[in-house]
């Protein structure tokens, strides 16, 4: 593996860095990470994706991170010495689309493939302004299983304009996911750090990410009383995400940590929309924190990442992959730092600031998470040659 990286927005970076990855015959592959704030067009990325010799897979996001610090321009590269399998699954807010059949006949084929037995991780890029993102989580757990561990985010830009932001070897394309398979063994560890400080409340009325009815009142009158009876301060749908980025939503789970699901804007002065669906008869409960506890968790989560790499393998872990989520940035500034920092300094690191993060460890539960850190370390099998620059 070779890990690169730019903080210049300036196009011509990219290419040129893309052509040096080029020239050398023993690199394949590569994950391309890029800030949505670099201003890149699809007329100016199609022509340099799609004629590459690289499998080339990746995403637009609202920032990147690279050796602990995050960056709202430039783009960072991690070649990877043998092709992906990869596929996109399109249709990721139409509500006709059907999942199962085609991740169905995916998981067959990768199932079949020669090296089914190497080590092996899925890599999910989603549109993160898509509407049935955890209708297609749900779909690929159901076909893939605990196999191998899952890791990955939503792409897109803080307008909350949706827009092309998934890069495909057949160009860069909006309203879909794309899942790689990665040649490589991963750990991974996730944590919030956020806590409930309400009853909870039933979701008596919601369609995909679009909350209309809490407790059988208008979604945003109930989160609105909620949210000034804790804070003192009065919140309004104009300045709706000044305050609401401090209260998230939690989404009661049989035996697992909180889901946290992210308020974005008020529709009609009564719904909540959300990153990410909430299902209807779900219960959630209002959550707040502090950057304490974020910074905690992040701590928490390269622990869990550290543990499960130690029970399964006896080489380490070659680089740190980190999925975090952009509001985190947003409610702690410039602390975001200080959480990076908690996930290691033994090997080198990058990952972005996303909208939504998906993880599972391979033990758990497939699922799109708002407001988390998802720390992944990855490496070669043991045995196969590589470096990590």
């Amino acid at each position: 593996m070779q890990l690169s990286f730019c903080p210049s927005a300036d196009f011509d970076q990219l290419k040129q860095a893309l052509t040096a990855l080029e020239a050398q015959n023993e690199i394949h592959s590569a994950l391309v990470f890029a800030a949505d704030a670099n201003g890149w067009s699809d007329e100016q990325l199609n022509p340099l994706l799609t004629r590459s010799r690289l499998t080339l897979v990746g995403g637009l996001f609202p920032q990147i991170i690279y050796q602990h610090q995050a960056y709202e321009q430039g783009f960072v590269l991690l070649a990877l010495s043998t092709p992906l399998d990869w596929a996109v699954i399109p249709g990721l807010s139409d509500p006709e689309q059907d999942f199962d059949a085609p991740l169905e006949a995916l998981a067959d084929a990768w199932e079949a493939s020669d090296h089914e037995e190497q080590a092996a991780t899925h890599l999910l890029l989603v549109d993160g302004l898509a509407t049935r993102i955890a209708t297609l989580i749900e779909s690929v757990f159901d076909q893939f299983g605990l196999a191998h561990p899952h890791i990955g985010g939503g792409a897109g830009s803080l307008s909350f304009e949706q827009k092309p932001c998934i890069i495909t070897p057949e160009g860069l394309m909006m309203d879909v996911a794309l899942l790689a398979r990665l040649p490589l063994r991963a750990s991974l560890g996730v944590a919030h750090g956020w806590q409930p400080i309400s009853l909870p409340m039933e979701v008596t009325r919601a369609h995909k990410n679009e909350v209309h009815q809490l407790n059988w009142q208008p979604a945003f009158q109930r989160y609105q009383t909620e949210i000034e009876a804790h804070s003192g301060q009065k919140i309004s749908a104009d300045s709706f995400f000044d305050l609401a980025k401090s209260y998230p939503l939690g989404i009661n789970r049989l035996g697992a940590e909180l889901l946290v699901r992210d308020p974005l804007l008020v529709k009609n002065q009564s719904t909540l929309v959300c990153v990410g669906e909430v299902p209807e008869g779900a219960l959630v409960r209002l959550l707040t924190g502090s950057p304490a506890s974020l910074i905690e968790a992040a701590g928490q989560a390269t622990l869990d990442a550290e543990r499960l790499w130690q029970q399964q393998n006896t080489h380490d872990a070659e680089i740190t992959l980190v999925i975090d989520c952009i509001s985190r940035v947003l409610f702690m500034g410039e602390q975001i730092n200080q959480e990076l920092a908690q996930t290691g300094t033994a090997r080198p690191q990058f990952g972005v600031l996303s909208l939504g993060e998906i993880a599972n460890a391979g033990q758990d539960y497939l699922a799109f998470y708002n407001k988390t850190i998802v720390v992944g370390l990855l490496g070669q099998d043991k045995g196969v040659t590589g470096t990590t620059e």
